[in-house]
């Protein structure tokens, strides 16, 4: 494991003395002649975050023929075009989802030709809905918004300023996950949101993109992430109603298992939101099982609560499910889809709860490490 992760920091150097040798906004597969980008019409999007740490435990991927390749490599062939990857302010209890590890992901994604998605959680662990912990280095300017409010703004700044410097810098950037309640709180989330306070600090982290942008110049479009389209509803309501309008996507996280609408539903509330805020709008997480075996000690998130509209727990369902999922939101003018952690598959290591992966059934690789027939929902970006 330790050779595995010290040969691939020797082909990441060697990808970014290559990479800082040309212009990373250009590339054989987005250029035109004269050397501007063609516009992507639709994001095909991978969150691979967990990917160095899989690698790291002994993980391999193979394509849908069954021969080991470069994972990266894969989905770019299969159609992708963007990658997802979170990046957490000092993860003591881990040495993944940190800058050097992000920045390898960034490198690997760009190397492809890939498009990259930066998730700042703005938190040492994950951030969701149900959590928003402030990062310890933090903790002591809680209440002092003002002050909380340039930290936010160095942090975002200064990651944003070093990827540059390495040739790594984001197309899109989030500014926090999942941030239904107020973000950079500790312990339980305070309700009702104070939006003097919320709206100060997203105000601060969307300024540090700008700002890198235009000093750069680089264009770099920001997101704001919901869980959930329902709660996308109210959530950028109250937002627009106190001063958070200078963003270009709205990301959302869509499983059915946790959402009020189905598959047969979810365009209604995807095209209200579009039309309401005048906004591009991602489906930046969304997952579906292909069993319900599990292949280790960490229990499955996914089980039968996750399937709609009679959409089956296999790899054809799976891939029913991404088709089906991608028509509504082109129907509804959306412009992008990520399948969250599809190369979280079980290995000896970890997680922060269990031995293997708590994702192994909704995974886009089966037990062996091959591609599930789901990945192949990606071929649908040589044809748009």
């Amino acid at each position: 494991m330790i050779i595995n992760r010290m040969l691939r920091k020797l082909q990441i150097t060697m990808l970014l003395v290559l990479t800082a040798s040309c212009n990373s906004d250009t590339n054989a597969n987005s250029s035109t002649a004269n050397g501007t980008e063609n516009p992507i019409s639709f994001y095909f999007g991978a969150d691979l975050s967990y990917v160095n740490e899989m690698e790291d435990c002994g993980a391999i991927y193979k394509n849908t023929m069954g021969t080991v390749e470069d994972v990266y490599k894969l989905f770019k062939e299969e159609g992708a075009n963007l990658v997802r990857v979170r990046l957490w302010h000092n993860p003591t209890w881990t040495n993944y989802s940190n800058y050097d590890d992000v920045a390898q992901t960034i490198s690997r994604a760009k190397a492809q030709g890939m498009k990259v998605l930066l998730d700042f959680h703005y938190s040492d662990t994950w951030a969701d809905p149900d959590k928003q912990e402030i990062p310890a280095a933090w903790a002591n300017e809680i209440n002092n918004t003002e002050a909380l409010g340039n930290l936010l703004y160095n942090y975002t700044y200064e990651t944003l300023n070093n990827l540059s410097n390495a040739n790594l810098l984001p197309e899109i950037v989030q500014v926090g996950n999942e941030i239904n309640g107020m973000i950079l709180q500790q312990g339980e989330l305070v309700w009702p949101i104070d939006w003097e306070r919320n709206s100060y600090l997203l105000n601060k982290g969307i300024e540090a993109v700008r700002a890198i942008s235009e000093d750069k110049n680089k264009p770099i479009d920001v997101m704001l992430h919901i869980a959930q389209p329902e709660n996308g509803l109210w959530w950028f309501e109250q937002a627009t109603d106190n001063g958070i309008t200078d963003f270009d996507w709205i990301g959302l996280s869509y499983y059915p298992t946790w959402s009020d609408y189905d598959l047969s539903e979810v365009q209604t509330p995807l095209a209200t939101l579009i039309n309401t805020y005048n906004k591009r709008l991602m489906i930046v997480e969304t997952a579906y099982p292909f069993t319900f075996t599990n292949a280790d000690t960490a229990n499955n998130i996914m089980g039968p609560t996750a399937l709609t509209n009679n959409i089956p727990a296999t790899q054809q369902g799976q891939l029913d499910y991404l088709n089906q999922l991608h028509t509504i939101i082109k129907n509804a003018g959306g412009e992008g889809l990520i399948y969250w952690e599809p190369a979280w598959i079980s290995t000896s290591c970890s997680t922060l709860w269990a031995q293997g992966s708590h994702w192994d059934n909704a995974t886009l690789f089966d037990n062996d490490g091959k591609a599930t027939l789901g990945i192949t929902y990606y071929n649908r970006a040589f044809n748009e």
